[in-house]
């Protein structure tokens, strides 16, 4: 019994891991640039798509496979660039129209980036052919469990400490949150809001494409695997508040744990579980665990 619990709660904590990257990224676009992005599902999924190519390519190219982790992580990190191109072709349109046509945007690109997909890779799932046990298994409290998931875990862990450093303990960081809290004063400061949002958007971006390769040696890649994304991840900002990272952290886990242990137990119950906890936070505490005027 003991080791199925620490089963389930391991393998919550590695799909919370991956969720974290992908919320975060949300949460430091929205925290800038006030921009609920719909969007972020289609860049997870885009970065799965490169993942695999990526990690193809490289052992096609005679890539020890004990490495294969090497160029998913630099693949999923690089195709984040299009943050860039996606924020300075559309988004700037919209940075001071109604949060409507900001919500129908977003979503419009994850219309446009899922046929982007199918073009490009077809509509059959893709995977990385059995290397998600490279490294072996490892015990754990009577238990054992893939060493990617730790690998994954561990990243996850540090990439939150490398953010918050980012945003407490650097000049960059200060001008994000005094952007954050005041855009009119930090425009007429100096602060280039034009780089900055392209930055920013480029960053949440980045982590949305990463968590999607990190991902990919665990599950397979499909078209529509970032609409289910997008829900996990409104509920994950819900339940820690929009605008915090410490929440994206938490909420994450919370998301994680328990669609882990609702899929042991009664797998019908995943999605309800998490909405059911959705609403309970939405009915105590509308702010979410840790959000606020200043998150």
């Amino acid at each position: 019994m003991t080791a199925h619990v620490v089963n389930v709660v391991l393998s919550g904590v590695f799909h919370a891991s991956i969720l974290f990257l992908v919320s975060a990224g949300l949460q430091v676009v929205f925290g800038v640039q006030k921009i609920f992005n719909l969007a972020c599902g289609s860049f997870y999924a885009l970065g799965a798509y490169v993942g695999v190519s990526a990690v193809g390519w490289y052992l096609e190219a005679g890539g020890p496979p004990a490495l294969f982790i090497a160029p998913l992580a630099v693949a999923g990190l690089a195709v984040g660039a299009v943050g860039v191109v996606v924020e300075r072709g559309l988004l700037r349109f919209v940075y001071d129209r109604d949060e409507t046509f900001q919500l129908l945007l977003t979503f419009a690109i994850v219309l446009m980036m899922e046929d982007a997909i199918r073009l490009t890779w077809g509509t059959s799932p893709r995977s990385t052919s059995g290397l998600y046990l490279t490294y072996g298994r490892v015990g754990v409290l009577g238990t054992t469990v893939p060493v990617y998931n730790l690998i994954v875990i561990g990243a996850s862990l540090a990439i939150a400490l490398l953010i918050g450093g980012l945003l407490t303990r650097t000049a960059f960081g200060r001008i994000i949150r005094a952007s954050a809290d005041n855009r009119e004063m930090a425009e007429a400061l100096g602060v280039d809001m034009r780089r900055l949002y392209a930055t920013v958007f480029a960053l949440g971006t980045a982590l949305g494409t990463l968590g999607g390769a990190l991902v990919i040696p665990a599950t397979v890649a499909m078209s529509e695997m970032g609409i289910e994304l997008i829900v996990e991840a409104f509920a994950v900002v819900v339940i820690g508040g929009l605008g915090s990272m410490r929440g994206a952290l938490v909420g994450a886990l919370v998301v994680g744990v328990l669609r882990s242990i609702a899929i042991s137990v009664y797998p019908e119950l995943e999605m309800l579980l998490i909405y059911l906890i959705v609403i309970a936070v939405l009915v105590l505490r509308p702010r979410g665990l840790f959000g606020g005027p200043r998150a």
